[in-house]
């Protein structure tokens, strides 16, 4: 994804996790300590309505290089399945915008894990082009 802000700014953007968290649909940040965050992701995938709760945490920071890696993990509220992303952010950008570069691993048991690597990149898909769309507005001032 492309935002209009120079490296230096989408840096400081990306580690606000506070600010960035109601761009992602269907989050919810519901505590903070420290450098973990607490909070619920409602999904849906196809008939199937998901609610986790869980706690993000960055793992490392590189601002010379533009990398941030975090964690995510959460528990199906109402099930015993269970999420675990590894989300590597890369930016690369100019003195206009970056681009910001998303590589997630992620983990999936229970209910949604029946549904295959198929369905569940559709979702995420689906997922992270919604949020690039929310943080793009949300940098314009438009949100």
């Amino acid at each position: 994804m492309t935002i209009p802000v120079p490296p230096p700014a989408a840096w400081r953007v990306l580690l606000d996790l506070e600010r960035i968290a109601p761009c992602v649909p269907g989050a919810t940040l519901t505590g903070r300590d420290g450098d973990r965050f607490r909070g619920q992701l409602k999904v849906k995938l196809g008939p199937i309505g998901l609610l986790y709760d869980g706690v993000v945490t960055f793992v490392s920071r590189d601002e010379d290089a533009g990398v941030a890696v975090l964690e995510a993990t959460g528990r199906e509220k109402r099930g015993n399945g269970t999420a675990k992303a590894i989300v590597t952010c890369r930016l690369v950008g100019t003195d206009a915008a970056t681009d910001v570069h998303v590589q997630t691993d992620l983990a999936i048991t229970g209910k949604p894990a029946q549904f295959g690597r198929g369905a569940l990149a559709e979702v995420a898909g689906a997922l992270v082009a919604q949020f690039a769309n929310n943080l793009r507005m949300e940098l314009a001032g438009l949100k």
